[in-house]
């Protein structure tokens, strides 16, 4: 199977890697990482998405992406994920989105429908302007980011499950990556934008996965996001917490492929 990670020069104004694995002639599928990590968050999930041609890019400002001052509101960021599907020739594909990547996901749904084939959004909110108790601490980060501060805010997210040890030393890695004025950026246009769902609708062939113990994200949001996307699915995991990515990839992949299949 054919792998490689392009650079990826965007009429956006920026220049992104982007992993691209799998036969040219099979349905595409974009994954959208969340906030703070990078296209290797998928490590564990791109290969058993065997059937797919998978795009996995770094996102503005994260992993090994350009890191430029500004661009960084909910709305500029899904056109940067238009820029991506234009850089590789595609005219549509599939989204697949975690935690903040598939509220970038919904925005891109929203304002491109013509290019979504289909959504499947993990751990995904419905809205983010709700401020997240750890913003405070987002507002007081200085340069140098401190390493033992970054791998604190992995606690944020407790875990319902265990995840490997090199996996989560590698979002370590992903954090250090990122400048403050990254940090602050990004969570803040996540946490401004107008729900993508009070913007307009979302048509396209939906799949929601949540932890059954995600304390980030209520599960009142998720059953309204279910209720306000007709005809989408919403399944909820037990026994994992808010980054179901993280927690439990092969079940994703079986909910991926069996839905996208």
């Amino acid at each position: 199977m054919d792998s490689e990670v392009r650079k990826l020069n965007l009429r956006t104004g920026i220049t992104v890697p982007c992993l691209v694995r799998g036969e040219p002639t099979a349905k595409p599928l974009l994954l959208l990482h969340a906030w703070g990590e990078s296209r290797r968050s998928f490590d564990r999930l791109i290969p058993l998405l065997a059937n797919f041609r998978i795009l996995a890019p770094d996102l503005r400002g994260q992993g090994e992406a350009d890191k430029p001052p500004n661009g960084y509101s909910l709305q500029e960021q899904a056109e940067d994920v238009a820029a991506v599907l234009d850089a590789v020739h595609m005219k549509s594909a599939s989204i697949l989105g975690s935690s903040s990547g598939g509220y970038i996901a919904q925005q891109f749904a929203v304002s491109h429908p013509e290019q979504v084939d289909a959504l499947v959004l993990v751990g995904a909110p419905l809205t983010l302007n709700r401020r997240p108790a750890f913003a405070d601490e987002v507002e007081a980060l200085t340069e140098p980011i401190d390493e033992d501060w970054v791998r604190q805010s992995l606690l944020w997210f407790p875990l319902g499950r265990p995840v490997p040890q090199w996996y989560l030393d590698d979002r370590v890695r992903d954090g250090l990556r990122m400048p403050v004025h990254v940090w602050k950026s990004a969570l803040a246009g996540l946490c401004q934008a107008t729900p993508p769902l009070d913007l307009g609708a979302i048509r396209a062939p939906t799949l929601i996965l949540r932890g059954e113990q995600d304390d980030l994200l209520p599960l009142a949001d998720h059953e309204v996001l279910a209720a306000r996307i007709r005809g989408s699915v919403l399944k909820v995991y037990p026994g994992v917490g808010h980054v179901v990515l993280w927690e439990d990839p092969e079940r994703v992949a079986e909910d991926t492929n069996g839905f996208l299949g």
